[in-house]
């Protein structure tokens, strides 16, 4: 999944910055909806990066069920988290 392409999904919009808190709450919303309904682990994965990037994500083991997606989540949030810190 392309990172532009879930913003425009989601938020109508690739400037999320650009949103009001009404429009963020309701894309939030219809995020949360598609991450609870995907099977797909790679979709499913995706979807839960970008809630992490706006910090919306649920919890690592409600949301993921094997180890090693919830170790790769924990390397992407570290990874973030890092390049954060670099700013």
């Amino acid at each position: 999944m392309d990172f532009d392409q879930l913003l425009i999904r989601f938020f109508g919009t690739e400037e999320i910055a650009d949103l009001s808190p009404d429009q963020l709450g309701a894309g939030i919303d219809r995020l949360r909806v598609q991450f609870g309904l995907e099977r797909d682990g790679g979709r499913r994965f995706a979807l839960w990066c970008l809630a992490y990037m706006l910090g919306v994500a649920p919890d690592l083991d409600s949301a993921f069920e094997d180890e090693a997606d919830r170790e790769a989540a924990r390397d992407f949030m570290d990874t973030i988290d890092r390049e954060i810190e670099e700013e």
